[in-house]
């Protein structure tokens, strides 16, 4: 048998992709181009070599299957218009080298969300609102085939025995699927974009998600090592406030970042970032929050960054910011800083049932400095609606005082929510914290009188 190498053009110099070869006039329409690039998708499939692939540039790949695509097009029956040759070459190299239709979406800067409701209704969120898109997978198994291709670069898997499943693409952005039979309708799919470019806290500021003076304050805490809860309901912008505040730490310090699904973007050298690992498909192998927390503690953190608090691992949380891991932080899914704090009450309970009422209130207060609250508006605006400090205990109560809060006035007739940031007048405990990292907040920065 000859070893001479085959290339990728004379592997599919022979192929026929013309199946019924009906001929419709001035293009075809959507359920017919669904098809053709069905049969030439299965023809590069059967004929190009993978192995090969790995050994040429992206650029290379992409360059020899338009090419390619063309000669196939050409011997074909079916008359296409440019645009539609276009968008075929186009589609067949998202199909071999990407995430298939959902690639144009991805590379959109604009879209923040990608929500796929079944292969036929993909939704996206733009500036805060959802719009519906024109864009559609083939049928079930093309959706299924795309959503296998994103787990399975990270490990994970999805199927019948495992319907559900959180991964990552590569550039971080966060994926859930679920699928049938606990999905009724068929696959479903949801994207958390992020940005190549992260935000800062200038951004913010320019986008009114909170005022100078509170960025600065924020800036502080970032600094001077005090430990910070994120509090949010679902894409009211948590993960994006972690990642900001998390710039202003040293570059000295060594920071141990613990996720479900790792999406954090911290920029500093020594950062160890790790992430959990669900059951196989015999159940055995998990690895939870809580394990990897314990396990952190060994790794010499100088602080922990938790993506998101949300059982028993509340209770280690804790304890590492009290036992000398300063300025940690973690996100918490609840409506109100006070919420919050509960929640994590009831988180620290599952770990610690004997554990008197009293005493954790007593751990939350000693533990947590500072609660920022954040909240995506009517408007799909995301703001900083509180920013509040925890002052100790009072009786068997946990004190907090205000310190920021966003002011909602009305309701514009576009829709737009009206309001304003303000100080609540109040000097936090922190400000001599702050001094003592070399952090100078003029007192005109609590003063509402300024707002």
């Amino acid at each position: 048998m000859s070893t001479t190498p085959v290339s990728l053009r004379e592997r599919l110099e022979n192929t026929d992709i013309r199946g019924s070869g009906q001929r419709v006039q001035g293009g075809i329409d959507n359920r017919a181009y669904q098809k053709l690039k069905q049969r030439l998708h299965a023809a590069l499939l059967d004929r190009v070599d993978l192995e090969s692939l790995q050994r040429l540039t992206q650029d290379q790949i992409r360059s020899e299957l338009r090419n390619l695509v063309e000669k196939l097009l050409e011997e074909d029956a079916v008359v296409i218009n440019d645009a539609e040759r276009k968008n075929l070459t186009r589609d067949i190299q998202n199909e071999m080298l990407g995430f298939g239709p959902l690639e144009p979406l991805l590379e959109d800067p604009t879209v923040s969300d990608i929500l796929v409701n079944t292969y036929r209704q993909i939704y996206v969120e733009r500036r805060g609102k959802l719009e519906l898109t024109d864009v559609t997978f083939s049928d079930d198994a093309h959706l299924m085939k795309i959503i296998d291709k994103i787990v399975s670069r990270v490990g994970r898997r999805i199927d019948e025995s495992s319907p559900m499943v959180d991964a990552r693409l590569p550039d971080g952005s966060r994926v859930n699927a679920i699928i049938p039979p606990l999905a009724i309708d068929g696959p479903i799919m949801s994207i958390r974009r992020f940005s190549a470019d992260p935000l800062r806290l200038a951004d913010l500021v320019a986008y009114g998600s909170m005022t100078a003076d509170m960025a600065e304050v924020l800036q502080g805490l970032g600094k001077a090592k005090v430990n910070i809860v994120i509090s949010g309901g679902t894409g009211s912008g948590k993960t994006t406030m972690l990642n900001v505040i998390s710039g202003f730490i040293s570059q000295n310090e060594r920071i141990v970042t613990i996720e479900d699904a790792a999406e954090l973007q911290l920029q500093q050298p020594h950062v160890v970032r790790l992430e959990t690992r669900p059951p196989n498909i015999e159940g055995k192998g998990e690895v939870t929050q809580r394990a990897l927390v314990r396990n952190a503690l060994r790794m010499r953190p100088d602080r922990i960054i938790l993506g998101e608090v949300r059982g028993a691992e509340a209770l280690d949380m804790l304890g590492a910011m009290n036992t000398g891991h300063e300025g940690s932080m973690a996100t918490i899914h609840a409506n109100t800083p006070r919420d919050g704090l509960t929640r994590l009450e009831n988180m620290v309970s599952m770990a610690a049932s004997n554990l008197p009422t009293k005493a954790m209130r007593q751990q939350i207060s000693s533990a947590v400095g500072v609660v920022i609250q954040v909240s995506r508006l009517t408007d799909g605006k995301r703001k900083v609606m509180s920013i509040q400090e925890v002052t100790g205990m009072e009786g068997e109560i946990i004190t907090m005082q205000e310190i920021f809060a966003f002011k909602q006035t009305g309701l514009a007739d576009d829709g737009k929510v009206l309001g304003h940031h303000t100080a609540t007048g109040i000097r936090p405990r922190f400000i001599e914290r702050l001094r003592n990292f070399g952090v100078n907040i003029a007192s005109t920065a609590f003063d509402p009188s300024g707002y």
